[in-house]
């Protein structure tokens, strides 16, 4: 990986590119020093700190938005749903499959409708968490409607700007860029986490052996998830030879390199997204609902516990396999095949490799969701034993990990189609 960067800022065009997304993650980080109008900041991050596991979730998964409460404060997630949401639609409704197919004036309006509907999913979060005297309600001064219409206007601003400067990392910089600012929002927390550990031992509050107990399980959940982005079965290709007047084509043999993990990240954080809904009706309701919703559906009750983890499980299984049927569609790839002259040795054209391919997919997609189930619980089981209070979990350091190896990735392809356009000059 050192190796790969050095090699990459030695390339004028390369290191650009590099510089730009500092530049635009300075930019990112900058915003985070400007409040939103009419709210007390230091009663919000009394109520982000206070003991909220979705409130604590969001404030690290922010980057402390929430607890600072700045115009950053709904972060990019409402547009992350507001994509899985779309994806799931283009699948359903015939006329969003049509726009996936024609190339990229389809893909424009695709996301033109995901931005829209991250500004209704935007506003609804928005009116949920300030409108509630649980959630943010205590700490906003707003007294009249045009008050309150600044205060949502800044919020779905400050969104909007972080989905444009995704873009624009995306186009201009390297690496993904949604997946960037979530990654820098992440680990932006490392240095306020460490303060409270230190601090937290010298005043005898917490055993030394528990943040090394912390930082063994951080080192083999990252070797563990390197191990599966990287995992991949390789189905052997054998393409017909073919004469074409007088010379003969064909005849190569290649492979189809499966990853074990086609889906990435996307499994977890739509799981933690659609798990979060109950936490949020356990914060925002007083009574009967909110005690039983905190008792049987979040972690924070012993048998919301056990259900909350079993649930996770079974979500990332199904949104592992989605995605990767959505990723890798099998019937499409042995069509290709057919009509190249490839086969794979020993299965017949057509339908009998589309099943072979879909028969090593499911297999192979169902270990790689398992890994990823085992990562996410990993900290979450052993916080709960030894009562270790875990803000940056293995959600977050998957996330992590994975965002570090699609960027090397991308440098990596940089200098290939570098070396490759020297070679042929």
């Amino acid at each position: 990986m050192l190796s790969t960067l050095r090699n990459a800022w030695n390339l004028p065009d390369v290191r650009k590119k590099i510089l730009n997304t500092l530049l635009l993650i300075i930019i990112f980080r900058l915003g985070f020093a400007i409040p939103v109008p009419f709210m007390d900041r230091q009663v919000a991050a009394q109520i982000a700190t206070g003991g909220s596991q979705l409130l604590s979730y969001m404030d690290m998964m922010t980057g402390g938005a929430f607890s600072k409460f700045n115009i950053f404060g709904l972060s990019i997630y409402p547009y992350i749903s507001a994509s899985i949401i779309i994806q799931l639609l283009t699948i359903a409704i015939p006329r969003l499959e049509e726009l996936s197919k024609e190339g990229e004036e389809g893909r424009k309006k695709i996301q033109q409708y995901t931005k829209w509907a991250a500004l209704v999913l935007g506003l609804v979060e928005s009116i949920t968490i300030l409108n509630n005297s649980r959630l943010f309600g205590n700490a906003v001064h707003a007294e009249n409607f045009f008050q309150h219409l600044v205060v949502y206007a800044t919020l779905l601003g400050g969104m909007m700007f972080l989905v444009w400067l995704g873009d624009l990392i995306t186009e201009k910089g390297v690496g993904n860029g949604i997946s960037i600012l979530i990654f820098v929002g992440i680990i932006s927390r490392i240095p306020t986490t460490a303060r409270g550990w230190i601090g937290a031992m010298k005043a005898g509050q917490m055993a030394f052996w528990k943040p090394l107990l912390f930082l063994v399980i951080a080192f083999f959940i990252v070797v563990f998830t390197v191990a599966i982005q990287e995992g991949e079965r390789k189905v052997p290709i054998q393409y017909a030879k073919r004469v074409v007047g007088r010379k003969m084509y064909g005849g190569q043999a290649t492979h189809i390199p499966m990853k074990v993990n086609m889906a990435g990240v996307m499994p977890v954080i739509f799981a933690g997204a659609i798990l979060s809904l109950p936490v949020t009706v356990a914060e925002s309701f007083k009574g009967a609902v909110g005690t039983f919703f905190r008792n049987y559906f979040t972690p924070s009750g012993t048998v919301g516990f056990w259900v909350y983890n079993i649930v996770q499980i079974l979500f990332i299984i199904v949104f592992a396999y989605f995605y990767t049927a959505v990723q890798f569609n099998t019937v499409e790839y042995a069509k290709n095949l057919q009509q190249n002259g490839g086969f794979v040795p020993g299965i017949r054209p057509g339908r009998p490799t589309s099943e072979f391919l879909s028969k090593i997919s499911n297999r192979i997609t169902f270990i790689g969701a398992i890994c990823l189930a085992i990562l996410v619980l990993i900290p979450t089981v052993l916080s709960a034993l030894f009562h270790l209070r875990i803000s940056f979990g293995g959600t977050a350091l998957i996330i992590v990990v994975g965002v570090v190896l699609e960027t090397i990735r991308q440098l990596e392809t940089m200098l290939t189609m570098r070396h490759y356009k020297g070679f042929l000059k």
